[in-house]
C-alpha cells in the first residue's frame, strides 16, 4: 500500500504568508501531495522560561518569532486548492474557546468540501498558557477533553446542547455544520493518552524520534485498542520535523530527517515500513522563501515516490 504524502504550510517569519500559503499549497497539490498541514505556536517568549518542548536549555528556532494562526493558514490554502485535505499538527487545545474553535473548524469543512483534518494537542509551553489559555497549564487533559465533547455537540445534529466545566449550550441551532464526518486526531505520549485515542479519536498524530521507537509506540497503541474494544481502524499520520542541509550530513549524532533530500527519504522509506496511512513533510524551516520550498517539496516527493512510498 502506497503512503499517502503531505506538507507543510508556509507559515514562519521568512515567509510572506498572503502570497506564499497560496502559492505553496497550489504548486503543492499538482505535484501529487495530498494534505496540507499548518502548526500552532503564539508567542516567543523572551527570554524563555522554558526550552523547547520544554527540555531546559534547548533553544527555541529564530523562525519562531512569527507564526501564522493555523487557521487563518488553511483557508488561504483552502481558497487556492481543491482536493488536498488541510490538517492541524496541531492545534494546542487549551489555547482556544472550545464552542468557538468547533464552529470555525466546521465553517472551514464546510467552505472547503469537507477536507478539513482537526488534530488536537496539549502543548508544553507554559508562556503560551499565560497568556492565552482557557484554564490553568495542569488542567490540560480536562480541557482537551471539553473540546472535544464541544466539538462531537456542535458538529452533530440540532437543536445542540452542552453542559461542561468552560462551556455551556442551551439547546440551539449551531451551523454550518462540517460536509462530511471530521476527524479527530491526537498525540498518544503515555497510557492515559493512548486511552484518550482509542476512546476518543479517528486517528494518532506523532511526531517521529526514529523509525523503530515510532513502531514501539505504534504497538502499544494497537494493544491498547485491543484491549478496550475498539473496532474501528486507527488512522495514523506522521509528522515529520526536517532540518535540510545541500550536503548529506555525516555526523554520528543525525537525528530523523535531518540531513539531504536523499537522506529524509531514506528516512520516509524506514518510517513508511511500519505500516502508517500518511506522512507528512514539514521543509519550511530551513528553506528561504518559497520557490525554494516548492523546488525542495518537489524533490522529495519525486525521490520519495520513486523509492517506493
Amino acid at each position: 500500500m502506497t503512503t499517502r504524502l503531505g506538507l507543510g504550510l508556509p507559515q514562519m517569519k521568512q515567509y510572506a504568508i498572503g502570497r506564499d500559503i497560496p502559492q505553496v499549497a497550489r504548486a503543492a497539490e499538482e505535484i501529487g501531495y495530498e494534505s496540507l498541514w499548518v502548526f500552532e505556536r503564539v508567542l516567543f517568549p523572551e527570554p524563555a522560561t522554558q526550552g523547547l518542548y520544554g527540555v531546559p536549555g534547548l533553544p527555541w528556532p529564530d523562525q519562531y518569532r512569527s507564526v501564522a494562526d493555523p487557521l487563518v493558514s488553511l483557508t488561504l490554502a483552502a481558497g487556492a486548492t481543491s482536493r488536498a485535505r488541510l490538517g492541524t499538527s496541531v492545534l494546542v487545545a487549551p489555547l482556544h474557546i472550545p464552542f468557538q474553535l468547533a464552529r470555525a473548524l466546521a465553517s472551514l469543512d464546510a467552505a472547503s468540501g469537507g477536507r478539513v483534518v482537526a488534530g488536537f494537542g496539549t502543548g508544553w509551553s507554559h508562556d503560551e498558557y499565560a497568556a492565552a489559555s482557557v484554564a490553568p497549564f495542569e488542567q490540560r487533559g480536562r480541557v482537551l477533553d471539553e473540546l472535544i465533547d464541544v466539538c462531537r455537540a456542535v458538529w452533530g445534529p440540532d437543536p445542540v446542547s452542552y453542559k461542561g466545566e468552560l462551556t455551556t449550550i442551551a439547546p440551539a441551532e449551531v451551523g454550518p455544520k462540517p460536509a462530511g464526518p471530521l476527524p479527530i486526531l491526537l498525540a498518544a505520549g503515555g497510557p492515559k493518552a493512548r486511552r484518550r485515542l482509542v476512546d476518543r479519536a479517528e486517528g494518532w498524530m506523532p511526531v517521529s524520534a526514529g523509525a523503530e521507537p515510532l513502531a514501539r509506540e505504534w504497538a502499544a497503541l494497537r494493544e491498547t485498542a485491543e484491549e478496550r474494544g475498539r473496532t474501528t481502524p486507527i488512522r495514523s499520520v506522521l509528522r515529520a520535523n526536517t532540518e535540510h542541509t545541500r550536503e548529506p550530513y555525516t555526523g554520528e549524532d543525525r537525528r530523523p530527517f535531518q540531513g539531504s533530500v536523499d537522506q529524509i527519504v531514506e528516512d520516509l522509506v524506514a518510517h513508511a515500513a511500519i505500516g502508517l496511512d500518511e506522512i507528512f513533510v514539514d521543509l519550511q524551516g530551513r528553506a528561504a522563501d518559497a520557490a525554494e520550498l516548492t523546488d525542495l517539496a518537489a524533490e522529495v516527493y519525486e525521490k520519495a515516490r520513486a523509492a517506493g512510498v
